[in-house]
């Protein structure tokens, strides 16, 4: 399922007008100057407000508020670098996504997301951050701490959720104002300033007394995690193809791979190719979704890019390679297909997630003494694009 508004099909055919006149109102806003580092309390009814889906002005428990489902709320005036939004949250909702997105830039297509899911509730993965890349969210590449976190989600009662944005950081406060429930150390989308939205993909959700406050701009530092000894990191990315016109079990003959126009891109740590920052996010309905007895159908509207990379042996030798992919991935060494996985979210259960770790699978290159050309061709249907691999030497 598709967690950001800007990936729900029908609100983004809508979105990037919507987000492009906000856009032209942010100017008008900021040629009167700064604004004051007080809060300031933006209501439901207010006309700074731009609602796309299902969206309006109501009471709800008591109080004036905006609902939401299948919807988005922009402040269209407003462009935040950093600062603090505050905003009380309910929801009848068994189950949706719920949160704020900030930085929204480029029309919709770039942004920051910190979200709740109300049916993972008290779970590990009950909040969640993703950067949107080229309209595309990225949680089965960016998961685990910092990116996802446990936090009980109250059910028809209000609560209030408070987000600190500090240059590439932020913090999520969620009932608790003295301890925040998420961290994230570093924001990926590259934006560093945008508009600011209340988005709900699917679940009722009501929201009140949002407040926002600019704050200072802080240093831009980034807080990157290590990179791990033998990650492969240096990598060409073929423009996207239609997934199903290439056959995943073949490599492009060798005059097709010269006439491809390559693009150098560099792992970005712990290891991670990102394609969704490359190439533009492809939105398929995935039939299987809803009914894992169509997991094998093919699923118009995939998409499809090659990546390469070189590897230097001093001899003939079997090395490991441990990869991480999404969704769907085939392995070619040296023009022959050594692997086929398939690991998108629903596909091996329906419980399945799909998320990208380097330790799931496992195998084994017979390098020839020399140069040895490693593609991957990595296919996607939704979650986020990308990849991860690591080379060691086999135990002796």
């Amino acid at each position: 399922m598709k967690l950001s508004f800007v990936e729900n099909k029908k609100l983004l055919t809508r979105i990037g007008p919507l987000l492009l006149g906000a856009a032209l109102n942010v100017l008008l806003v900021q040629t009167a100057g700064a604004q004051d580092a007080q809060s300031v309390p933006i209501p439901p009814d207010s006309p700074r407000w731009e609602l796309e889906g299902r969206a309006k002005a109501t009471e709800y428990l008591g109080r004036k508020c905006l609902a939401l489902d299948g919807a988005a709320a922009v402040v269209k005036d407003l462009e935040l670098r950093d600062g603090v939004i505050d905003v009380d949250v309910a929801t009848p909702a068994s189950r949706g996504f719920f949160g704020i997105q900030f930085r929204i830039a480029n029309d919709g297509a770039d942004a920051e997301w910190i979200y709740l899911r109300q049916h993972k509730s008290g779970a590990p993965d009950a909040m969640q951050y993703t950067p949107v890349l080229n309209t595309g969210l990225n949680w089965q590449l960016y998961n685990g701490p910092g990116f996802t976190g446990a936090v009980e989600i109250p059910k028809n009662e209000w609560f209030h959720l408070r987000l600190e944005i500090t240059g590439a950081q932020a913090r999520l406060f969620v009932k608790d104002m003295n301890r925040p429930a998420l961290v994230v150390d570093d924001l990926k989308s590259g934006v560093q300033k945008g508009l600011v939205a209340l988005a709900v993909l699917t679940g009722e959700t009501y929201f009140s007394n949002f407040e926002v406050r600019e704050t200072p701009p802080a240093p831009w530092e980034r807080h990157l995690p290590p990179m791990p000894a033998g990650t492969l990191t240096k990598w060409s990315l073929s423009p996207a193809f239609d997934a199903l016109a290439r056959n995943p079990e073949r490599a492009p003959e060798p005059a097709e791979m010269k006439t491809i126009e390559w693009q150098t891109v560099e792992a970005e740590a712990p290891g991670i190719v990102a394609i969704n920052r490359y190439r533009a996010s492809p939105h398929p309905r995935v039939t299987f979704a809803n009914d894992f007895a169509k997991r094998l159908e093919p699923q118009p509207g995939a998409k499809l890019v090659y990546a390469r990379t070189e590897i230097d042996a001093a001899r003939d030798e079997i090395r490991r390679l441990s990869i991480g992919y999404s969704d769907e991935v085939s392995v070619f060494l040296n023009g022959r297909i050594i692997y086929r996985g398939r690991s998108a979210q629903y596909f091996r259960d329906p419980a399945f997630l799909g998320i990208v770790n380097p330790e799931n699978d496992t195998l084994y290159l017979p390098l020839k003494k020399g140069r040895n050309e490693l593609l991957l061709a990595v296919s996607e249907l939704g979650g986020g694009w990308g990849f991860i691999c690591r080379l060691t030497e086999m135990e002796k």
